[in-house]
C-alpha cells in the first residue's frame, strides 16, 4: 500500500501538460477542484470526467499509475460512502433494517461524494505527477507574491510546501524499509484487532520520526552551509514566463468551468442519478 501513494511524486515524461507553466497547472487544478463542488446534476460530473480524461491523455501519465493512488484512500472512501448512505435523510425510503435507513437522497449523496473524492485525488495527483518540486515552488511563490506586500513570508511558505511534497516519497520509501525490517524480525503487522494493530505500528513510527528529524536537521545544515538566507534578493536561473500554450490552457479551463457550472447547476436535467 505504501508504494501505491502517488501524491507528491513526479512522473517524468514529454507531454503538453508537463511543458505548461507551473502557475497554470496550480490555478487550473484549483478551479477544477472547486468546480466539483458546484454540480447539482449528472451533466456536470460528465463534463468533469471528460475534462479529467483529456488531461490524463495529454499528460502521457499511465492511467493505471494514477488510479493506483486511490488504493490508500479506499478506506476513507468507504467510510464517507457509508456515513452519507445511512445518515442522510430525505427522499423515498429504499431500505430499512434495524435503526438504519437508506433513502433516495442518501444514496445519491453517497455516490456523488465518492465521485468528488476520487476526482479530487486524481486531479491533485496529476498536478504533482507533471510538475517538478522546484517548478512547484516557483509557481507557488509567484502566485503568492502579492501577499508579500502584507509582510507574509511568501518564499518561506512556498519552500515549506515544496519540501513537504518532496519528502512524501522519501518518507514513504523509508516507511516501506522499516516495515520490511520489522517483519524480518518477526513483527506481526496484519493480524489482531484495531488496538493490537495500533500497538504494532509503534516500532514503525518511532524510527520513522527519528529518521524524519534527522533528515530535516541534515537539510537545515546543508542550507545554512550554502548561506541560504530566504527569498530576499534571490534570482531565478529559469524565470517563469507565460507562453502561448499557457494562455490556451487558461482559456480551455475557463470554458470548462463556465460550461460545467452552467450546465451542471442550472440546466433542468435530471437532478438525481437514480
Amino acid at each position: 500500500m505504501i508504494r501505491d501513494i502517488t501524491i507528491g511524486q513526479y512522473y517524468p515524461a514529454e507531454s503538453r501538460i508537463h511543458r505548461l507553466d507551473p502557475r497554470v497547472k496550480i490555478v487550473c487544478t484549483l478551479l477544477y477542484l472547486i468546480s466539483l463542488f458546484t454540480f447539482k446534476s449528472i451533466i456536470g460530473y460528465a463534463l468533469a470526467t471528460l475534462f479529467l480524461a483529456a488531461c490524463v491523455r495529454l499528460s502521457k501519465v499511465p492511467f493505471k499509475y494514477i488510479v493506483r493512488g486511490l488504493k490508500p484512500v479506499i478506506m476513507l472512501l468507504m467510510i464517507t460512502v457509508i456515513f452519507n448512505l445511512f445518515l442522510t435523510p430525505g427522499g423515498k425510503l429504499l431500505l430499512h433494517f434495524w435503526v438504519f435507513k437508506v433513502t433516495e437522497r442518501g444514496l445519491n449523496t453517497a455516490v456523488y461524494m465518492a465521485i468528488r473524492l476520487i476526482y479530487l485525488i486524481m486531479g491533485s495527483s496529476l498536478m504533482t505527477l507533471t510538475t517538478t518540486p522546484n517548478a512547484l515552488t516557483d509557481g507557488l511563490e509567484s502566485l503568492l507574491r502579492p501577499l508579500s506586500k502584507l509582510r507574509v513570508p511568501v518564499h518561506e511558505i512556498a519552500m515549506m510546501m515544496s519540501i513537504a511534497l518532496r519528502f512524501i516519497p522519501i518518507l514513504l520509501e523509508e516507511t516501506d524499509k522499516i516495515m520490511k525490517a520489522q517483519i524480518a524480525r518477526g513483527a506481526d503487522l496484519e493480524s489482531g484487532n484495531l488496538i493490537q494493530k495500533a500497538k504494532a505500528m509503534i516500532p514503525i513510527l518511532v524510527p520513522l520520526f527519528v529518521s524524519a528529524f534527522r533528515r530535516a536537521n541534515d537539510l537545515a545544515m546543508a542550507m545554512e552551509s550554502r548561506c541560504y538566507r530566504g527569498g530576499d534578493g534571490r534570482t531565478k536561473m529559469k524565470p517563469l514566463v507565460y507562453r502561448g500554450r499557457d494562455y490556451a490552457a487558461y482559456l480551455i479551463t475557463a470554458i470548462y468551468v463556465v460550461g460545467a457550472f452552467v450546465l451542471g447547476r442550472y440546466i433542468p436535467f435530471k437532478i438525481w442519478i437514480f
